[in-house]
């Protein structure tokens, strides 16, 4: 019998609200509007004196009784900033490592998600805003280290993040060839997901590999979510094949 769960991609901005509020609790809560099983999360403050020093990955999890785990692409001393990945689900983390950057420090997060006799691979990232680096992260993601790496029998692969990266730029192109653009393979018109309060770019994405269908994609977009975060939360329903 298939299974059936719910990812989300959600850009958090360091739980800074477009109210300039810092509220890791109201992130949590529209998180638990979007009631996905899977979220992957960028822009994440560790032990920042910006965002109060505490952990904002476990904050959030702590929340939503889940687990967290948090690579930091950004490593100031003991302030870190990154990519987390959240779920309810058993998890094992198989790899967390930089991006080849040339500005901002970026890097991926790389969890394994056992759903019944499927292992799902799930990859979270951030991508640059230069188009050129994007490309070089993008070429590194999808090579032997990451999504092109060999994985275990009965893998399912989910990517996901904020790739600053519209449809028509070439880092995109890369991940289409191989993958499926889950609000693209769900039909209808896609959703841009940034700026929240009227979002003109869709630039956060999640993609699928073999074997998984989607059902339903879709822009949270709640009068909570349009305060919580610069960016809107991308959700996809899909299905274990």
């Amino acid at each position: 019998m298939a299974r059936r769960l719910r990812i989300a991609t959600y850009n958090v901005h360091s739980c800074f609200g477009t109210d300039r509020k810092l509220d890791p609790a109201r992130i949590a809560a529209v998180i638990a509007e979007c009631e996905a099983d899977i979220i992957a999360l960028q822009e994440v403050d560790v032990a920042r004196a910006r965002s109060g020093g505490i952990d904002q990955a476990e904050t959030i999890a702590s929340h939503l009784r889940m687990v967290s785990h948090f690579h930091p692409a950004l490593h100031l001393e003991e302030e870190r900033y990154g990519d987390a990945l959240l779920t309810a689900l058993p998890t094992r983390l198989v790899k967390a490592g930089g991006l080849p950057s040339r500005g901002e420090p970026r890097g991926a997060l790389w969890v394994e998600v056992p759903v019944d006799m499927v292992k799902l691979q799930v990859f979270v990232t951030h991508l640059g805003l230069l188009g050129a680096e994007r490309v070089r992260q993008t070429e590194a993601l999808i090579g032997p280290g990451w999504l092109g790496a060999e994985m275990p029998e009965n893998s399912r692969i989910l990517f996901a993040g904020d790739l600053n990266a519209i449809s028509r730029s070439a880092s995109y192109r890369l991940l289409v060839r191989r993958f499926g653009d889950a609000q693209v393979m769900a039909g209808g018109r896609p959703q841009p997901t940034f700026p929240s309060r009227l979002p003109l770019l869709r630039i956060d994405h999640i993609f699928v590999g073999e074997g998984i269908r989607v059902e339903r994609a879709f822009v949270h977009d709640s009068p909570l979510a349009r305060r919580a975060s610069d960016h809107l939360p991308l959700c996809a329903d899909f299905e274990i094949m």
